[in-house]
């Protein structure tokens, strides 16, 4: 059965990514980029892609309140809407700026809707190779239109395939993650866009992810699809993750046992 909002959405991503964000990409000027914070790169594509992905939701939703990523660099005391009540959206415009910025993919697009601080909606599309990802809190996950369910795997950690996020991990814990590592079947880097890692447990590319930085516009899109798909989402030490926590450490696999074996392996739990 057709979902009409899930099916706005996603549009609304699909026209920021094809008029604003994929015709940029490979051709930013140098002026179109700068730093938001040491280390941080924003573009031209970030900015006028969350201008008119939250214009689009706040038309769908009268009242409702839009955090965005470049908005919440100018003014991070949006982040209290995350706790407080109605209708808030999560949107993340280029997910992967990095990548973006430098000529280099993936990056995606990114939007979850909370209901009085629940996360009851959410979306992950990659517009270079047109996959959409889009579910509801209880009515799972679709991909491409069709429901989903993560992929089985086999739970022997050495049969298991995923990604370590090392960049902002601190120098002890990288070499815990770099050491248990030899244990998996294929630990490899992260991609630089947390939206990418989410569509690669749905597809089966990969098993499992871990991450240190929990930004909510990063997560909560994934997060949401994963667990409606049969995965899980849980800090290190097996709490589940939310959006307006500020804590560190995310691991996101595609079942329990996948968890469990992965945390054994790479977090000595």
């Amino acid at each position: 059965m057709a979902d009409p909002l899930l099916e706005d959405v996603g549009t609304l991503l699909r026209e920021a990514a094809a008029k604003v964000v994929v015709p940029l990409f490979r051709r930013l000027d140098e002026a179109d980029i700068s730093e938001k914070a040491p280390g941080e790169v924003v573009t031209v594509a970030d900015r006028e892609a969350e201008a008119l992905i939250s214009e689009g939701l706040r038309q769908l939703l009268p009242g409702s309140v839009v955090v965005g990523e470049e908005a919440v660099a100018e003014d991070p005391d949006l982040l209290r809407h995350l706790r407080g009540s109605g209708d808030v959206w999560l949107v993340d415009p280029v997910d992967g700026t990095s990548n973006f910025a430098a000529g280099r993919r993936p990056f995606a697009l990114m939007a979850a809707l909370l209901t009085d601080g629940v996360p009851v909606a959410s979306w992950v599309y990659d517009p270079l190779d047109g996959t959409m990802a889009a579910g509801r809190l209880g009515a799972g996950t679709r991909l491409d239109g069709a429901t989903l369910r993560t992929p089985p795997a086999e739970p022997r950690v050495g049969a298991l395939r995923g990604t370590a996020a090392t960049k902002f991990l601190p120098p002890d814990f990288r070499r815990q993650v770099e050491e248990g590592g030899r244990r998996i079947g294929e630990l490899l880097p992260g991609q630089h866009c947390a939206g990418r890692e989410y569509l690669d447990i749905l597809t089966g590319a990969q098993q499992f992810v871990l991450f240190w930085r929990t930004l909510p516009w990063d997560h909560t899109p994934g997060t949401l699809l994963v667990r409606e798909a049969g995965g899980v989402a849980r800090r290190f030490d097996g709490a589940d993750y939310h959006p307006a926590d500020d804590g560190k450490g995310l691991l996101v696999a595609a079942s329990p046992d996948v968890w469990d074996e992965v945390s054994a392996a790479l977090l000595g739990g």
